[in-house]
């Protein structure tokens, strides 16, 4: 069994020349469990499009996703079972249809599906997906405004229901908000918030030959524009019952606005927004970036909602059939499910292969961008079959770091994320592995395993401690400070947590408050073990200065993700830094008092990344021929063995 304060030692004889690769080398983790059902999910974004693809009487869930290295049109086929614990539907593993586009939107006009992107529509869809579009008539901007675009969502709607399809498009503005490091010192965010505008397009042609007019902009009946925070998803459709359809908007965070028609079928007039609720709560998705699309999912005559999340899964948000006040009562979300094909934790997963039950198997443990920590265990096998991921909890709660209003440096919008990013280590030399973690924060904190090397139980998070000589650094973009001696870094980077010096004390290597890769020793110091302030004896071959893996500020900033290995057996640390799947730094030696790393470039030809990846190294048949392992953007997590 390999113990977890030791160096893993890999022999790559000639590894570099695998980044020419005809093929792909990196693979996709599979879980190997026919039977086993667990959340269906795209990669990151998930833009839902529900219909009886295959015609044949059950919704199936067709899902775009636009990330990499996921990007593409999936069908999730009904395959008519049910969850026996939960109930909701059970699709079959997704199958790839083509390629993907942006602002995918899916609308009914007299029950039939209407799949559109901005200025386009796709009359065969279920035949052809997005290969044969046909140009709507549409030659002026939508929304004028200055600034940045972003959701861009085109639906058919028959507005003034006279039998003629018209346009309406839900706009995500980015101009007032502009995008990060805009905090007072209080930590209020000082530029506008996101902007979610509603326009018609009224079609005063046919159905056949559109002729839209000048785009308007949707008001409330109090003069104001339907506005909400961002991604407005705007679903056209009678959700109280009365025979005039609704508005229902979604947003780029996690809520619902309901503006009721207070006109008529031929001249909707719509009140002021209202949000959805629960139990006399704001009734809120898991993640952000949700999509919510109108649709009878149960067939029961109340119109539903199919809702995409970040990490690419989808949930029904089901009506009740009440109606209190004018405003439709849902149920919380409840994700569907799939039959299991390859490992999935969330979006850019983070995983650390370790035997975390101790029972001489490699298993993952891995963050993501809600900010949780999962433990999915190697169950064995040939091939190795894979548990669900398990959220981990600490002091008996589950592990959930979030920015909430103002700990994201891009601002607000991005309340419900935490990016978590760490190390499983001994940090307190007790014998047992704990994890160092480091977020969206830049605080780096760890959680000591008060439980046994077969039961790891975790405690309550404390701050990892610097002997600092002077006031703790920070990030000059921060617009908050560390408290008493707590290590506070780039945010979205790990705290590699490994004996580099080799005294037997763990030492932490990672970026520093400005961006340099820094050694922080451990030392004895009277009786106690200190952590000492970070030293940039780090460089590049070619380089003279200390190695300064980002050089940008605030929302730029941090994003490296490292894993310290000693990959030719030489007896030196080598690191597998973030890249399109994962760059080889490997250890020349010391010179001058610095470690020099020569970088031989990417171990494939595969991109898993358009944010970023996250490389660790597993053993995963325990037969000391560790692979590595990188997880993606997409969240799903790829193999490859070593030469």
């Amino acid at each position: 069994m390999r113990s977890f304060f030791v160096p893993l030692v890999l022999f790559l004889a000639g590894f570099a020349t695998t980044a020419v690769a005809d093929e792909h080398r990196l693979q996709p983790l599979a879980y190997n469990q026919p039977d086993l059902i667990v959340d269906l999910g795209v990669g990151l974004w998930a833009w839902p499009l529900p219909m009886d693809y295959n015609d044949n009487g059950l919704t199936d869930m067709v899902v775009v996703c636009t990330d990499r290295p996921y990007s593409g049109v999936y069908l999730f086929a009904n395959t008519g079972n049910a969850d026996p614990e939960t109930g909701m539907p059970v699709f079959a593993a997704a199958e790839r249809l083509g390629d993907a586009v942006d602002n995918a939107q899916v609308s009914f006009v007299d029950g039939e599906p209407y799949v559109l992107s901005p200025g386009k529509v796709y009359p065969d869809f279920k035949e052809t997906a997005f290969e044969e579009a046909i140009e709507l008539p549409v030659d002026r901007p939508v929304h004028d405004g200055e600034g940045r675009v972003r959701a861009n969502q085109w639906k058919h709607v028959d507005f003034n229901d006279n039998g003629v399809k018209d346009l309406m498009v839900g706009v995500g503005y980015w101009g007032d908000y502009g995008w990060d490091d805009a905090y007072d010192d209080n930590g209020q965010w000082t530029n506008g918030p996101l902007r979610g505008y509603v326009y018609l397009l009224r079609n005063d042609g046919t159905n056949d030959e559109p002729d839209y007019v000048e785009p308007r902009q949707l008001m409330t009946t109090d003069g104001e524009p339907i506005d909400v925070f961002g991604r407005p998803s705007p679903n056209f459709a009678d959700f109280t019952g009365d025979g005039k359809p609704d508005l229902l908007c979604g947003e780029f965070r996690d809520g619902f606005t309901f503006y009721r028609n207070v006109g008529s079928r031929e001249a909707p007039l719509f009140a002021p927004g209202r949000p959805l609720t629960h139990n006399d709560e704001r009734l809120s998705m898991d993640l952000c970036m949700i999509t919510p699309v109108a649709y009878d999912f149960n067939g029961n005559g109340h119109m539903d909602l199919v809702v995409g999340d970040e990490d690419g899964r989808v949930a029904l948000v089901e009506h009740t059939g009440e109606v209190i006040d004018g405003v439709p009562r849902f149920l919380p979300p409840r994700y569907f499910q799939q039959e299991a094909d390859n490992v999935k934790f969330g979006a850019l997963v983070t995983p650390v292969g370790f035997d975390w039950n101790g029972n001489g198997r490699d298993d993952i443990i891995a963050g993501n961008t809600a900010g949780q920590i999962a433990f999915i265990e190697n169950l064995s096998g040939d091939p190795i079959q894979w548990a669900p991921p398990k959220l981990l909890e600490a002091d008996d709660e589950v592990i959930h770091i979030q920015a909430g209003p103002n700990g994201s440096i891009q601002g607000p919008a991005e309340a419900k994320w935490g990016y978590t990013t760490l190390t499983v280590a001994d940090w307190n030399h007790n014998g047992l592995p704990d994890l160092v973690v480091n977020s969206i924060w830049g605080k780096v904190i760890w959680f000591e395993n008060v439980g046994t090397r077969e039961e790891p139980r975790l405690a309550a998070a404390q701050p990892v401690e610097v002997a600092w000589e002077d006031e703790p650094p920070k990030p000059e973009w921060n617009w908050w400070d560390p408290e008493g001696s707590q290590l506070v870094t780039q945010w979205r980077t790990t705290p590699v947590a490994i004996d580099w010096t080799g005294n037997g004390l763990t030492d932490l290597v990672m970026l520093d408050h400005e961006g340099y890769l820094a050694l922080f020793r451990r030392e004895e110091q009277d009786g106690d073990i200190v952590l000492l302030p970070g030293e940039r004896v780090f460089r590049l071959e070619d380089e003279d200065g200390p190695l300064r893996l980002n050089e940008r500020s605030a929302g730029g900033s941090g994003r490296r993700k490292l894993h310290a290995v000693d990959l030719d057996g030489d007896g030196r640390l080598d690191l597998l830094v973030n890249s399109m799947n994962a760059d080889i730094y490997r250890n020349l030696g010391e010179e001058d008092g610095m470690t020099v790393f020569r970088d031989e470039g990417p171990v494939d030809t595969r991109e898993l990344a358009g944010h970023t990846s996250s490389p660790t190294t597993i053993d995963l048949a325990g037969d000391d021929e560790p692979e590595i392992l990188v997880g993606a953007e997409d969240g799903f997590l790829y193999h490859m063995p070593m030469p």
